[in-house]
C-alpha cells in the first residue's frame, strides 16, 4: 500500500499517542480512579482509534478504488479489501 508508505511517519505518530492514551487507561486501573474518569480516558482511545481507521480507509478508497489511472480489475480489488475491512470493523 503506497499510501501507508508515503504517510508512514504521520501513521507512526498517531499510533505512538493512542498507545499513550492506551497507557493512561491502563493506569487509570492500576491506582483505581473512578469509572467516570476511566470511560473517559475509553472514550478519547476509541475517538482516536477511529480517526485513524477514518484517515487509512480515506486513503485506501483514494488509491485503490477511485483512482483514475487504476484498470477495472485493481478497482475491484480494492473494492473487495474494503468490504473486507468495513465487515471486520463492524463486528
Amino acid at each position: 500500500m503506497a499510501h501507508t508508505i508515503r504517510e508512514k511517519t504521520k501513521l507512526l505518530n498517531r499510533v505512538r499517542r493512542i498507545r499513550g492514551q492506551v497507557e493512561a487507561v491502563e493506569r487509570a486501573l492500576e491506582e483505581e480512579k473512578g469509572c467516570a474518569n476511566v470511560l473517559q480516558l475509553i472514550a478519547g482511545v476509541r475517538g482516536a482509534i477511529n480517526g485513524l481507521m477514518a484517515e487509512v480507509f480515506e486513503d485506501h478508497v483514494l488509491m485503490h478504488v477511485a483512482g483514475p489511472a487504476l484498470a477495472q480489475d485493481q478497482r475491484n480489488e480494492g473494492a473487495a479489501e474494503l468490504i473486507d475491512v468495513v465487515r471486520a470493523y463492524l463486528k
